[in-house]
């Protein structure tokens, strides 16, 4: 027994052996590639490939060393009371007179790397027109305006982008020169797709156009702690007087600068000064695979579904055990990125993302998320916001909600109307003619009236002309080969119209 014992024990060590020869064999082949690959770039890119490819060679490193999930489920434990705090007692304590000082400390960052693609959109997404012929990127400019001129203050906006949006988007920061706020951009990274088989580079050179369009990716949001620092505007922000930015998706309308999470931020003892908050809310149906916050190693951390395993996924989707969800609207300290940076303490969970290219390669991506570095700041907290600041825009369904009469805009911001009754958003779901944004306007002669609206199904050829007005639950199916026309000035009350409904000009 003791020699089996013996036996296994060797066999085990031999493995070991042999998997650390074959990962350290995989990593030298991987960094010979990208040596090749930088050997072919030029002048100034090669300089910032050289930045992108040691980032990229430290998450490669840690993804072969990656041995079975992050987390240990039986480890999870629900965050402790005071680690997520109501927005209510946030707003409770009001705000001091010179609310301008902490505004003045305040950058605001939007991640403005994806493309429109999913709407049928060429182009940087920000630049798709949302309301009243104002693009994400207009609306942002008009807010951070209206706080710079209410205030007197001097909020900065900077834009993270990615290859595939720096250049569309430098070309139309030329209108906002005469607006009163000063605009910045850095790049993300660009990183090598991997080949899922060799777990090589499939890129051949740095060209990012012809047979190598496809062969580069932005690496998620959680690169925007070393794309910053890597571009020498951290370090000018924070010799400007800067100490916080709120960063969000350029896409979530909700996220807009709150005095009362700045001001909480801001007024906190140095010692034990808040490093990082992550504006949470509470989960509906429509919510469940959004990130969560878990006490891990009593620390505060973001469990994304990616990390669950399989046999807890419908316990992580779950509304009761699970409460709340990642906006991804967060207030970091610019001082501790900085310290965590030069530390190399960033630690984030590798996202593993497979793709298929057009050819039909198998190829994966290494990607992070912002919010998982939420376990490296000193006191992170959650603040518990009200759902209207989650309003992200990702589909058609969505555009239509921030079009209509629910909505009214002032100075960038959309507020719900005061004249629905009730404040949740309606549930909206528009089929697959209406997933492009130019064919989506082609269907509505005007945006109905959805003020009294439950919910919205419309699948099939449907159109509709102007002045309709939507109530209670409608549901409009027109089957394969039919066309429903929703004549002008009809109204829809808790209705399933089916069929085929046509009305010609005579």
């Amino acid at each position: 027994m003791m020699c089996l014992s013996k036996e296994l024990q060797s066999n085990t060590n031999r493995m070991a052996q042999f998997q650390e020869v074959m990962r350290q064999q995989l990593e030298s082949s991987m960094y010979g590639e990208l040596e090749k690959l930088l050997s072919r770039a030029k002048g100034a890119e090669a300089e910032v490939s050289k930045k992108d490819f040691e980032g990229f060679r430290k998450l490669f490193h840690r993804f072969l060393q990656v041995k079975g999930p992050s987390i240990e489920w039986p480890k999870i434990n629900r965050p402790p009371e005071d680690s997520i705090q109501p927005y209510d007692k946030i707003k409770a304590k009001g705000l001091p007179d010179n609310i301008a000082d902490s505004l003045n400390k305040l950058v605001v960052v939007k991640l403005n790397g994806g493309l429109g693609t999913s709407m049928g959109c060429k182009g940087p997404k920000s630049l798709i027109s949302v309301r009243n012929e104002n693009t994400f990127l207009d609306l942002t400019v008009q807010q951070i305006e209206h706080l710079n001129k209410t205030y007197n203050a001097d909020v900065p906006l900077v834009l993270m982008n990615s290859f595939n949006t720096d250049e569309d988007t430098k070309k139309i920061l030329q209108k906002y020169r005469h607006h009163r706020v000063k605009i910045h951009t850095f790049n993300q990274s660009r990183y090598p797709r991997i080949n899922k088989e060799s777990l090589l580079p499939v890129a051949k050179d740095m060209a990012m156009t012809g047979e190598n369009a496809d062969v580069w990716y932005p690496p998620g949001h959680g690169d925007i702690y070393a794309s910053f620092y890597n571009s020498g505007l951290l370090e000018q922000l924070i010799a400007e007087g800067k100490e916080y930015i709120f960063v969000s998706n350029i896409d979530n309308l909700g996220a807009t600068v709150d005095l009362y999470i700045l001001n909480h931020l801001v007024s906190q003892p140095n010692g034990k000064r808040c490093e990082f908050i992550m504006e949470v809310t509470d989960k509906t149906r429509a919510d469940v695979k959004g990130g969560t916050l878990i006490q891990y190693d009593g620390k505060l951390r973001l469990l994304e579904i990616a990390q669950v395993p399989k046999a807890h996924v419908d316990e992580f989707k779950s509304v009761t055990k699970f409460k709340i969800f990642n906006t991804n609207n967060l207030w970091i300290s610019l001082s501790a990125i900085k310290r965590l940076q030069e530390q190399n303490d960033m630690d984030m969970e590798i996202i593993v993302n497979p793709k298929t290219l057009d050819g039909g390669l198998n190829v994966i991506q290494l990607e992070t998320a912002v919010g998982a570095a939420i376990k490296c700041f000193e006191n992170a907290l959650g603040i518990n916001v009200p759902r209207s600041r989650f309003l992200p825009v990702k589909t058609t369904s969505d555009l239509l909600l921030v079009m209509s009469n629910l909505y009214s805009l002032e100075a960038g911001c959309l507020t719900m109307s005061e004249r629905r009754e009730f404040p949740t958003t309606p549930h909206v779901k528009l089929g697959s003619s209406f997933t492009k944004v130019q064919e989506y306007l082609t269907r509505f002669e005007s945006i109905p009236d959805m003020l009294e609206l439950d919910h919205l199904t419309v699948s099939g050829d449907v159109t509709f002309g102007k002045h309709v007005s939507l109530k209670g639950t409608v549901i409009i199916i027109a089957n394969h080969g039919d066309r429903i026309d929703i004549p002008a000035g009809s109204m829809l009350e808790n209705k399933i119209v089916s069929g085929n409904l046509r009305i010609l000009d005579h």
